[in-house]
């Protein structure tokens, strides 16, 4: 199979890249380098030194003789681009990695929130607007958000996607249908990738494409077997307030001795899943496309679920770290329930990676190994939800620093 990955470069689309091109499948790959850019603006880097992405594709090649083409490519700016390189490529699948990805991030300011809505929304548009143009039967791959949902604290399991609901009939009786399951975004980044899940339902109606939405937990770890099997080839590790993950982060507190900063009561409770296990499942969604005329398939990429102060506790007890509850930036409840159902997935055969001690380790051994990259100046959360809210550092730092 032929598959264009969009945001190739990138976090997720770097490994996932390697992993489809070690499977055999012929990759290509657009971007548009803005996350290195971003890294630029906010003045830090990944905590694993990143090489270029020509250094990368040619370590690759060296070890593996396998082939994956480079076009640099803006999604959102340059549609007529796009739209060439859907034609000349003429790829069987699409994963659409191209997003401005951080929630923080796009809460930084008026200008953030702009940029991450016109490059989020546009680029999605486009995407699917030169795969009708082309007239071509391609299957696009999404990875979306568990955000879309919302955190309002239900006990109820999320379904993929659609909730079966009970509709009164001008009869007076009920009628069963299902419908997409009611979106409450957290940010200006979840708000884009609710739009993006109704743009999908659109297009997969009116032009009949075949779309498959991963909503996809809190990414953690940062190596897969293929990334792993190089220095050129590893792949990026935040740490910084703006993109990194909660677990990566306080692996990285841990390992420079920096308490672990724990938003609100910590009872904030998240989706998770291993970077290892990101990669397998947009394989399976690959190889289980929905069919033509289809609704959109929405599959909930999750392993397990976890409460912010619980993994703190655990890395605290395997590392003697401390905790610090800082306030919380984010306009959330303090506490909430969250129960998933993984359906679509696990009916494929995935059998996901959960927090295991094994590759705890492994990320805390790349932790220590790249410690000396960090810059403690940039682990604060800085963005903020809400005017009332002012972002500075927590209290434990601004005590120090007096």
């Amino acid at each position: 199979m032929k598959v264009l990955v969009l945001g190739g470069d990138g976090f997720c689309g770097w490994p996932t890249a390697l992993h489809l091109s070690s499977k055999g499948h012929e990759i290509v790959i657009a971007d548009n380098f803005s996350r290195r850019r971003i890294d630029q603006d906010l003045g830090v880097q990944s905590l694993t030194p990143i090489r270029s992405l020509r250094r990368r594709i040619s370590r690759w090649h060296s070890l593996t003789g396998r082939e994956i083409a480079f076009h640099h490519l803006d999604v959102a700016e340059e549609y007529d681009k796009l739209l060439a390189l859907l034609r000349a490529e003429k790829p069987d699948a699409v994963i659409h990695f191209a997003e401005q990805r951080a929630a923080p991030f796009s809460m930084k300011s008026a200008r953030h929130k702009s940029y991450t809505m016109r490059n989020n929304v546009c680029g999605t548009e486009h995407i699917l607007s030169a795969i009708v143009e082309t007239g071509a039967d391609i299957h696009l791959v999404h990875l979306g958000t568990m955000g879309v949902y919302g955190y309002g604290g239900t006990d109820a399991a999320l379904p993929d996607g659609y909730l079966p609901v009970f509709v009164p009939t001008a009869g007076g009786d009920l009628k069963r249908q299902e419908i997409v399951f009611p979106a409450d975004p957290g940010s200006v980044y979840h708000l884009t990738k609710v739009l993006d899940h109704c743009t999908f339902q659109y297009y997969a109606k009116n032009d009949r494409i075949r779309i498959t939405d991963l909503h996809q937990g809190i990414v953690w770890g940062t190596q897969t077997p293929e990334t792993g099997l190089h220095p050129d080839l590893i792949n990026r590790f935040d740490y910084d307030g703006d993109y990194g993950t909660v677990l990566n982060r306080f692996l990285v507190q841990s390992a420079i001795g920096y308490p672990l900063t724990v938003h609100g009561t910590g009872g904030q409770t998240r989706a998770f899943i291993h970077i290892s296990d990101t990669v397998r499942c947009i394989e399976l969604a690959l190889d289980n496309p929905p069919e033509r005329g289809d609704r959109v398939r929405v599959a909930n990429q999750i392993a397990e679920t976890r409460q912010v102060r619980e993994l703190a506790m655990m890395i605290a007890e395997r590392t003697g770290c401390d905790i610090a509850y800082v306030d919380n930036p984010r306009n959330e409840a303090a506490e909430n329930a969250l129960c998933v159902r993984n359906d679509v997935l696990r009916g494929f055969g995935w059998d996901p990676v959960t927090l295991e001690d094994g590759l705890l380790a492994e990320v805390e051994e790349i932790a220590l190994i790249h410690r000396g990259r960090c810059d403690v100046n940039k682990i604060p959360a800085m963005s903020t939800w809400t005017t009332a809210q002012s972002p500075g550092l927590p209290a434990f730092l601004s005590e120090a620093a007096e």
